[in-house]
Formats: structure tokens, sequence, C-alpha cells
């Protein structure tokens, strides 16, 4: 069979000429962290508040600025955009924070249980301390038994010397 003028092979697969966007996933999560840090924050919340009330102030009483007159259709168009991609943000924020407290729960449980299997370590290693003590002999024992051995010779009668003749 003649191969392809092209130049192309057909048992490889294509490559991919297109224009790809390579995105870091954890850079874009960072990126929206902190987007839905600042969306909780009282700074927002303020601007927020009075970037809407200029904006009905100019389109109530300026004539010649209303660019979105009194059902304001353009601001809740906003205000819908805005939902729409605060909602994802936060579940995404709300995400990466699981997989940061799932990792930090293992490494918990890891550290108690090496610190458990530590302490019933240094118990059995106290235990047997404890045994090897009972078997020593202590100072006061030896003071003792070196008491009762002198009151033993104590009591022996001493035999008399007496220079033998020859």
């Amino acid at each position: 069979m003649p191969e392809p003028t092209s130049g192309r092979r057909l048992d490889q697969p294509r490559s991919q000429n297109r224009f790809r966007l390579n995105i870091d996933p954890d850079t874009f999560g960072r990126f929206t962290e902190r987007i839905a840090r600042f969306l909780g924050t009282g700074k927002y919340l303020f601007w927020q508040t009075l970037i809407v009330i200029v904006w009905i102030v100019l389109n109530l009483t300026a004539l010649s600025l209303r660019w979105d007159p009194y059902p304001f259709i353009l601001l809740n168009l906003a205000f819908s955009t805005q939902a729409a991609y605060a909602a994802p943000l936060i579940l995404l924020a709300q995400n990466r924070q699981d997989d940061r407290d799932r990792v930090s729960l293992e490494e918990d449980r890891n550290r108690a249980a090496q610190t458990k299997a530590d302490t019933e370590y240094l118990a059995r290693e106290l235990a047997a301390l404890r045994l090897a003590i009972g078997e020593v002999a202590t100072r006061d024992y030896l003071r003792s038994e070196l008491d009762r051995l002198r009151d033993d010779l104590d009591v022996k009668p001493k035999k008399s010397r007496t220079p033998t003749s020859t």
C-alpha cells in the first residue's frame, strides 16, 4: 500500500498543532481562592454597595447619563453575572480547602499513631527497667546484709590463740 503523500503516517496519532492554552490548575486555584476571600470581606461589600448607590442615583437623577432606566435591567444583569462567577469560585476555594484539610487530617492521624507507638514502647521499656531494678541489689539491701554478717561474726566466740609448744 502506498504511503500518503502528505507525509503523515496513519498508524500514529496526529500531533496537536492547534493552539492550546495551558493553565496550571494550582495557580488558577490560588487565584480563585484570593478572589473568593476578597468576596467575603467588608471592604468588598462596602465598595459594591457604594457602586450600586451611585448607579441608582445617577440613573434616577442625571437625565443625560441614563444608561439603565428605572427597572435597572443592566444592574440586575451585572448582579446575575457576578453571582454566576462567584458561586463556582467559592466552591472551588472550598474544595481546595477540603483537600488541604484532608491532607492535614491524614498527617495528624499518622503523627498520633506514631506518638501512640512511641508511648507504648516507652511504657514497655519502663516496665522492663522496673523489673530489672527489682532484681538488682540496692545500697540498703547490701548494708543490711553486711550488718547481718558483722553481727554473725560478733556472736561467734573468738578462738584464743595460744602458741603451740613443740
